[in-house]
């Protein structure tokens, strides 16, 4: 739908904690955090957030549960307009959780979290239905079956397939032959690739068209059918750098989403990533994950 796209978001959601430090501390030492935030986190979550703050209509597929922790994720997405499917809405422990130190000079962070450890999820009995209302569907490889199917789907109900490379993960080269477009950091590393150049090579080589590697304030690379290039980093200073990648998949997501079936060349993927890079550019200016995405007179 050219209107208001719908985007599928496949992946993990997690309960972000987020705390502002003048610096990360050492071994048994204590500080008081400047600032924080509880937000729902995780490259899918996020993904979704954005694309749904940005005028899509976003549906998370995903594992949370009902541990009271996990309300708060929960709570967190609707509020932004995401339509969240829970395929673990029974499980009773505690969600994953992410542990964010951001230190307030250089915006840069530090972050533990246990991923999609806590759930295998499987495929929804309305998977089909999910993917073919869908302009574009959005996988981060984590619950790696559930991305599997749902890919496969895609490229069978003709639905564009993005993939978050945030890292190479276990399985991620089963992933590739469904995906259409993979939007990569500079920490993704296929086996036997050490530069962004050998990444876009690898990724192409698996059945990938048109692929890219962001690398920080540094231009992002990028390569498809007949073209390829690179897309400047607006200056920005960064106060918080928590989510940036995840909102350039769903700022990607949805402006090629909007272009419905047009076909797919150079230009269209070089736009959509420069609209991409800025909408990930300017959530770095301010603290959290959400500040930006909300009206000055909600914070």
């Amino acid at each position: 739908m050219v209107g208001h796209p719908a985007g599928l978001f496949v992946g993990l959601c997690t309960v972000d904690v987020i705390q502002l430090v003048d610096h990360v501390p050492g071994a048994d030492e204590k500080l008081t955090a400047r600032d924080q935030v509880v937000a729902a986190g995780g490259p899918a979550a996020n993904a979704a957030a954005v694309f749904s703050h940005l005028g899509g209509r976003a549906t998370l597929l995903t594992g949370i549960g009902r541990h009271p922790l996990a309300l708060a994720a929960q709570a967190d997405l609707e509020d932004l307009g995401v339509v969240v499917d829970d395929l673990a809405a029974d499980v009773t422990d505690p969600p994953s959780v992410s542990s964010v130190l951001v230190t307030a000079a250089s915006g840069q962070r530090a972050v533990a979290s246990t991923n999609a450890v806590r759930h295998r999820l499987g495929s929804p009995h309305d998977l089909a239905a999910l993917v073919a209302a869908s302009d574009i569907v959005e996988l981060d490889g984590h619950h790696r079956e559930l991305a599997l199917t749902a890919a496969r789907m895609a490229r069978e109900a003709g639905r564009p397939t993005l993939l978050d490379g945030g890292s190479w993960k276990t399985g991620t080269e089963t992933l590739l032959p469904a995906i259409d477009i993979a939007l990569c950091s500079a920490d993704f590393h296929p086996p036997g690739t050490e530069t962004a150049a050998e990444t876009l090579e690898h990724l192409h080589d698996h059945g990938v068209v048109w692929a890219a590697v962001s690398r920080g304030a540094d231009p992002v690379m990028w390569s498809g059918p007949g073209g390829k290039g690179t897309v400047e980093v607006p200056p920005v200073r960064a106060v918080d750098t928590v989510g940036a990648g995840d909102f350039l998949h769903g700022a990607f997501a949805r402006h090629w989403a909007q272009g419905g079936r047009v076909p797919a060349d150079a230009d269209r993927f070089a736009a959509a990533l420069a609209y991409a890079v800025g909408v990930a550019s300017r959530s770095c200016a301010s603290f959290g994950t959400r500040a930006w995405m909300r009206p000055p007179d909600s914070l």
